[in-house]
């Protein structure tokens, strides 16, 4: 989950704040949430890094995608392309969710995974042991994630739901290495479109700066709270 989930809503709806405006500093606030949480859990061994970095290249495609986009869709259909994800958030969440060592020992053919030696283990403090998880369908995943960039660059949301969906449902990832290798992502995401952004002037200092300040805080807390919270209720 990012912090651009809420931002947006709270900036348009509460504030007042023109969409594309808000979208300006949701980018930011991203970007300083990926970096504050970060440290925890790369210290914490739960971001696979290897995965994000081939994945990456799909999002940054689709974010850098935007561009191409820039000026042909309207505003209400970022409204309603808005709403889509809040609905798929929220199902997300309440989702339940496959049991950690249950889905790690899952074995079957992964050619991709294998390829590129994907396949890794996290340490998982509530069964007290390293989990060794297998990589899967990495080419529906590199898909799911250029949408997801694509998204993230219109909305300015990260995107970091779509992120987990693809990692954790189609790729067959535990819950906390989902969470964490999508924190990881989330900033280059948002780097390959804040630029767009700032140079079209949407980015305002007033705005996205005590955003971007609170997400830092929040990131950093909520990387704390990810490493002793059970899967189930995370």
């Amino acid at each position: 989950m990012t912090s651009g989930i809420f931002i947006v809503p709270l900036l348009t709806i509460f504030g007042h704040v023109e969409i594309h405006t808000a979208i300006g500093a949701s980018i930011i606030s991203v970007i300083a949430c990926s970096c504050g949480g970060a440290a925890p859990y790369l210290k914490n061994r739960l971001t696979d890094i290897r995965l994000a970095i081939v994945l990456e290249m799909a999002t940054t495609t689709g974010a850098l995608t935007r561009v191409l986009l820039a000026g042909i869709v309207p505003v209400w259909y970022l409204y309603l392309l808005l709403a889509v994800i809040l609905f798929l958030s929220a199902h997300q969440m309440l989702a339940r969710r496959r049991d950690p060592v249950i889905a790690s020992t899952h074995k079957g053919a992964s050619y991709w995974g294998d390829m590129l030696h994907l396949h890794s283990s996290y340490p998982d403090r509530e069964i007290g042991r390293d989990v060794l998880y297998r990589v899967r369908r990495v080419g529906f995943g590199m898909l799911l994630m250029y949408g997801a960039g694509l998204i993230s660059a219109l909305l300015g949301i990260g995107s970091g739901v779509l992120k987990i969906f693809a990692m954790d449902t189609a790729m067959r990832l535990p819950l906390k290495v989902s969470s964490a290798t999508s924190n990881f992502m989330i900033g280059v995401t948002a780097a390959a479109s804040a630029g767009v952004y700032f140079m079209r002037g949407k980015i305002v200092t007033g705005v996205a700066g005590p955003v971007a300040f609170g997400s830092v805080l929040g990131g950093i807390i909520g990387a704390r709270i990810l490493l002793s919270v059970p899967n189930d209720k995370l």
